[in-house]
């Protein structure tokens, strides 16, 4: 695996990083800018919301750039956009800055993937998809909390620096590895043709199934585990790191399995998934079955992005439009998760409420899988005849 594919994943580490850190510093910058918990929750949906819509604007825009030269602009955006937020003298400052990472690190992200699909072998994509993808892993269960560490230890404001720094240093090293790819206009018209290919959307639909059930719970983690399961609150962030080494462990394993078993393994995930959150909803009462539905969740829910990633690219090509827009249907998923999870427990369905969402909108994904393969499966072999 070359070791630009590690780089790139070092920069999607820093940038998911900076997505999450506000969750670690929601008392400090309230206090900062006089405004509610609330409205600071809102800085984490205006960086999801511009990943979503921002992202593919800002990949069409750059569409006939190299995707070097797309990156590095994009690197350079999300600098600017997380030194804004480091000196940041108002809420609304804050919310453009959070706009403009949030742009800028979907469309990279996307990128990202293009390029490391570039540098290996078809056969090894959803391998270096895994190790890219593996940044966004570990900044759960590394980045988020050094974030909350130093902002404890200094102030909000030397989180936003050292994340800035990350990313400029990672910039630099990945601009001094990554060979020129090229970006021709007959590429660009390509990918749009991909996007009337029918198999494309259907895969989209399943990573943004497969993405808003996982989130749909995990959003929604620590009050169920305190108040259904039981839990002490100062036991949560061991469980919340048990659940990210799962994640971390699974991303591998993916990764090893997503070229030659995509579907095997999308299958096979989500059905896990589902009998995971469905033991979870239906015993959550019972601590050590809650313990081995959070595992089996963590192995399973996020970690089939590299299957996800494989299953996108062999529909429609391994251009940067393409990944964006992947990206941005995760994120979408992300966002359809927890909204309808919250929404159930707020209108009086209980703590429960999330992990059943999490299981509906797991076997829609498994419809959305089936709906594919099925009639393919059944489709009658083509005689001798029409090959002559």
């Amino acid at each position: 695996m070359p070791i630009t594919v590690y780089i790139l994943g070092l920069i999607v580490f820093a940038m998911t990083t900076s997505e999450f850190m506000v969750a670690g510093m929601m008392s400090e910058l309230s206090a900062q800018f006089g405004v509610s918990i609330a409205m600071i929750g809102y800085l984490v949906a205006a960086y999801a919301g511009a990943m979503t819509i921002g992202g593919p604007l800002l990949a069409i825009g750059l569409s006939k750039t190299s995707k070097k030269k797309a990156l590095m602009l994009l690197v350079i955006i999300f600098i600017v956009g997380q030194t804004l937020g480091a000196l940041a003298w108002n809420y609304e400052s804050m919310f453009v800055a959070r706009i403009l990472t949030g742009i800028s690190a979907s469309a990279a992200f996307g990128i990202a993937i293009s390029i490391c699909s570039d540098l290996v072998p078809i056969q090894l994509r959803g391998r270096a998809a895994s190790v890219v993808l593996s940044g966004a892993m570990l900044s759960n269960i590394a980045g988020l909390p050094l974030a909350t560490a130093i902002t404890q230890l200094w102030d909000w404001r030397a989180s936003f620096w050292i994340v800035d720094g990350f990313v400029l240093l990672s910039g630099i090293v990945s601009f001094t590895l990554i060979p020129v790819l090229a970006a021709s206009a007959t590429q660009a018209g390509s990918e749009w043709s991909s996007f009337r290919n029918k198999s494309l959307w259907a895969a989209y639909m399943t990573s943004m199934f497969i993405i808003g059930a996982t989130f749909a719970a995990f959003s929604y983690f620590g009050p169920i585990l305190t108040g259904l399961s039981g839990f002490a609150a100062s036991t949560v962030p061991w469980l919340l790191v048990l659940y990210g080494a799962a994640t971390v462990v699974g991303n591998l394993v993916v990764g090893r399995l997503a070229d030659r078993y995509t579907y095997p393994v999308l299958i096979g995930g989500l059905l896990l998934l589902v009998i995971g959150l469905l033991a979870f909803a239906l015993f959550g009462h019972q601590q050590m079955i809650v313990i081995a539905a959070l595992l089996v969740i963590g192995l399973t829910g996020i970690t089939m992005n590299p299957a996800m990633s494989a299953r996108v690219m062999r529909a429609g090509g391994s251009g940067m439009l393409v990944n964006t827009v992947h990206t941005s249907v995760i994120t979408l998923g992300v966002l359809l998760g927890s909204s309808i999870g919250g929404r159930a427990m707020d209108n009086g369905y209980g703590l429960t409420a999330p992990l059943w969402t999490g299981v509906v909108l797991g076997v829609f994904g498994l419809v959305s899988i089936a709906i594919v393969k099925v009639p393919r499966m059944y489709r009658p072999a083509p005689s001798l005849r029409s090959h002559e």
